[in-house]
């Protein structure tokens, strides 16, 4: 007999959520090239369809929705993207393959800081995630 599963509750976590017209076609960028997994998925939530990613154990995830008759607009302009910093050159490498094995190429980010020690992608809805290589520090 197994146990059941254990959930863990964070103190904190960011989620970011944004609409689309087709979470299909955004799964393969996400989770075949990023690496997230898919944590929950609803359907007719309030006329509402949704699937939340990210990584297991992160304070962070992604949620993007589709509503039911709403057609979205695409992204309005290229600075609209996610950083993720990858302190690990090692792991930023296998990132940065994975996407690319899974076909996304990569593009010039508008803002040439990027360009510098990271790579930009962009998801089927033109919004971008550039793969930082580097630590990301707080002030203290």
């Amino acid at each position: 007999m197994s146990m059941p599963e254990r959930r863990k509750a964070l103190a904190q976590v960011l989620r970011v959520a944004r609409p689309t017209n087709d979470i299909a076609r955004l799964l393969p960028f996400y989770v075949d090239g990023l690496g997230c997994v898919v944590l929950a998925e609803f359907v007719d939530h309030a006329g509402f369809d949704g699937v939340v990613l990210g990584f297991v154990g992160a304070p962070y995830h992604l949620e993007f929705t589709r509503q039911a008759g709403v057609l979205v607009p695409p992204a309005p302009n290229e600075e609209h993207l996610l950083a993720l910093y990858f302190p690990d050159p090692e792991e930023h490498a296998a990132a940065r393959s994975r996407m690319e094995s899974a076909g996304f190429v990569r593009v010039a980010s508008s803002n040439p800081y990027w360009d510098k020690k990271g790579v930009t992608f962009e998801d089927p809805d033109g919004y971008r995630v550039v793969l930082q290589q580097g630590a990301w520090t707080i002030l203290a």
